[in-house]
């Protein structure tokens, strides 16, 4: 009996101070809508890189893997109906007005890691990026210090985290 204590005793030690080491865990699991993204100039200007009100989607699953899509307000349609035969005007205000990765991630401390298998940005394919983020609420903010806009510029995007009565994407 002494021997099975001292094993309990020992065995919850041991988890308890397993469980103090850990890096801090953040339920980022889920589906958020776009808020803003804005790039912040040095001055701490702000440009809103995808209009006022831009749309996107980032979906976060609670086994390591993300999708994330961003489009500006203002996309024009394609006058001729095919994108196969989109002028040169009208596919660069396209490949402007989006941003799309998706991949694997992981939580260290207050940055989430986007391991980028495939993006729109074709630079960013089989990269890590890191963010600095933040969550208030349901309310997730990260930051992007070298967005697809180059320069001495930061990025800053919002999500919002949807409930189930709030999402409405996929449905019959």
């Amino acid at each position: 009996m002494k021997y099975k204590l001292l094993f309990i005793l020992i065995l919850f030690t041991t988890c308890a101070a397993s469980a103090q080491n850990k890096p801090s865990v953040h339920n980022l699991t889920g589906t958020y809508e776009l808020v803003t993204v804005d790039n912040i100039a040095a001055d701490g200007s702000r440009t809103h890189l995808y209009g006022d009100s831009p749309k996107g989607t980032l979906v976060i699953d609670a086994i390591g893997h993300y999708a994330l899509q961003i489009y500006s307000e203002a996309r024009l349609k394609f006058a001729s109906g095919d994108k196969a035969k989109g002028t040169d005007q009208e596919n660069k205000v396209a490949i402007k007005g989006c941003n799309a990765h998706y991949g694997t991630y992981k939580v260290e401390g207050n940055n989430i890691i986007f391991n980028i298998e495939h993006a729109s940005f074709p630079n960013w394919e089989g990269t890590q990026q890191k963010r600095p983020f933040t969550i208030s609420g349901d309310i997730f903010k990260y930051t992007v210090p070298a967005p697809t806009t180059g320069g001495a510029i930061t990025g800053e995007v919002v999500w919002k985290k949807l409930s189930e009565s709030e999402f409405t994407g996929f449905k019959n």
